[in-house]
Formats: C-alpha cells, structure tokens, sequence
C-alpha cells in the first residue's frame, strides 16, 4: 500500500511540475517581451521579476538558464531573478549565460559576457544607491541625484560563487573565480581567484591550470 501511494504522489508531482513548468516558459516569454527586452533563448524554471524602465535597455544572447523560485532552485534560496533596469541603465548577458536567484539592479551598465557561471543568490549592483552624504540622505530627490554609479562588467568564462555581491566600479577578468560569499569592491585581474570579504587575491589559475 506505502508502494502504491508513494507511486502516486510521484506521479502527480510531475505532472503538476509539467503544467507549472509550462506556465512559467509562457510567462516569461510574455515579461521580456513586455518590457522590451532583446533575447535570442532563453530557458527559464519558474518566473524572474523583470522591471525595465522606459528608456532602458535589457538584451540576453542565446542558450541564457536561469532558476527561479523554490520549486527550481535546490540550494535553499526562493525567490526568483530579478533583473531592475532603471531609465538610463544598460543590462546585457551574453551567450550561454547560467544563474540562480540572483539580482541585477542596473542604473548605468552591466555587462555579463560569455559562459559565465552565476551560483545562486549573488547580486549585481552598479550604484551606491545613496548618497555618502548623510545631509543629502534626508532628502530624497537631492540623495537620487547625488548617488554614485559605475559599469559592472564580467567577462567571459567567469565563475562567480552563490551569496557573492558584485558592487559598481568592479571588473571581472576573463577566466576568473569568485568564491562564495564574496563581496567584490575592487577589479579582478584574469584568470584569478578571489574570496572573502572584503574580496582579496587567492592564488592565480594557472598554478591550478598548470599553465
């Protein structure tokens, strides 16, 4: 009888994450497309948030994955990608790009290139968000004005480890690792490690590569 119902539920399971599955493609083919982004594929379990300003510009290269919510993502983060572009930033992810429950909130630039690799829960930031000035801070259209923002740009090969955050002014080199739990305030050479917090030097790939 424990064999029967066990059968079962597994069969329900899959078929209810085959309807839901199916949702989730169709409604997030309608999201970029709603909110003018550019994308060649993409193969999305669940259903990111996408919030592109007028003005803005969000475009995706081909065989993009993204894992949302937490019926996809098995490393114990729920919530979706978010991807907030604001009226003057630029987000572009290139080709054979794959990530987890991360977020990319872009008022400038961000640039993702190819073959990276976005462990889950990291987050993207090309702003300060507020200004350093805590008279500025108490207002709010004075503190929007006066915050600071830089292009974030990760170059190929990159692999960026889960709960890192990538913060504005920083490169990524090619080839490149961040561990995780990173935060990342300072450019990255290519093909290098780098860890902690703040993110600092490990060791150098090719003592790895052998190259």
């Amino acid at each position: 009888m424990n064999k029967i119902f066990i059968f079962v539920f597994k069969i329900m399971k899959r078929v209810s994450m085959f309807f839901y599955s199916l949702y989730s493609k169709i409604y997030t083919w309608i999201k970029l497309k709603g909110n003018g982004v550019e994308f060649i594929s993409v193969s999305s379990n669940g259903v990111p948030q996408v919030d592109v300003a007028l003005g803005g510009r969000f475009s995706i290269g081909k065989n993009f994955r993204m894992n949302n919510g937490k019926y996809f993502n098995k490393i114990g983060r729920q919530q979706p990608c978010m991807f907030i572009v604001t009226k003057e930033g630029y987000l572009s992810i290139g080709n054979e790009v794959g990530m987890s429950a991360s977020t990319f909130f872009c008022t400038n630039r961000i640039s993702v290139g190819n073959n990276v690799k976005i462990g889950g829960n990291c987050v993207f930031y090309d702003t300060d968000f507020h200004s350093l000035n805590y008279l500025e801070r108490r207002d709010d259209k004075i503190d929007t004005e006066k915050r600071k923002s830089l292009p974030v740009i990760i170059e190929d090969d990159v692999f960026i480890g889960a709960h890192s955050t990538i913060l504005k002014g920083v490169t990524i080199g090619k080839g490149s690792i961040i561990g995780a739990g990173s935060v990342v305030s300072k450019p990255v050479p290519p093909g290098e490690i780098w860890g902690g917090n703040p993110a600092a030097f490990i060791k150098s790939l090719k003592e790895i590569n052998g190259t």
